[in-house]
């Protein structure tokens, strides 16, 4: 099954890509589901039903956390999760609850995961190709190749063109986000590679 793992409907301020847009245009993508990671926030929620949709898209809600410290995709029960919260805290409470964590575009300039938290195995997913990063940017995540991270694809979408240009693989069924969680948690995934040679920005 081949998922989206981070895309941003027009709940995040700097995405143009509407829900329905998301939904009905999936599957032309190549997309057996998606992930809904809107900037600190989880509202999506109010709009439509997780899971299974009519046309057969699965859809998972989860979050684009940011801390200061880098900023980390959440999956789990985190619908009144505070904002503020330090990386460190924030990791250890995903941890504590069930849930994934994983580090988003973690070399891209001004956004920068800080390696002590790799390296402390506080975070053990990261996206190994972001579509909205340079070829250097992505480049540099094998820097942490020594820290035994897996590594997820994610478009990072925010627009309908960028939306499934860089998938992740599960070799699960998933039709839930707990069945997402799990899978994750298990490594029963692959880091597919771009659809697209996205140009130095």
């Amino acid at each position: 099954m081949l998922f989206d793992l981070h895309i941003h409907t027009t709940l995040s301020p700097c995405s143009q890509l509407p829900l329905q847009q998301i939904i009905s245009e999936a599957h032309s993508k190549g997309l057996a589901g998606v992930c809904i990671t809107d900037h600190d926030t989880m509202a999506v929620r109010h709009a439509i039903s997780e899971g299974i949709s009519a046309n057969g898209l699965c859809v998972i809600i989860g979050m684009e956390y940011a801390t200061s410290e880098g900023d980390f995709l959440t999956f789990g029960p985190f619908e009144e999760l505070p904002p503020g919260l330090s990386a460190p805290m924030l990791l250890r409470h995903v941890t504590n609850a069930g849930g994934v964590a994983i580090a988003a575009h973690p070399f891209r300039t001004k956004r920068q995961v800080r390696e002590e938290l790799i390296k402390n195995k506080l975070c053990t997913i990261v996206e190994g190709i972001n579509g909205r990063n340079t070829a250097t940017e992505n480049e540099r995540v094998l820097e942490w190749q020594h820290y035994n991270v897996r590594h997820v694809g994610g478009s990072d979408a925010h627009t309908l063109d960028e939306l499934g240009r860089v998938p992740t693989s599960f070799d699960v069924p998933i039709r839930s986000r707990s069945d997402l969680i799990n899978a994750l948690q298990q490594g029963n995934f692959q880091q597919r590679s771009p659809s697209f040679t996205r140009p130095g920005i």
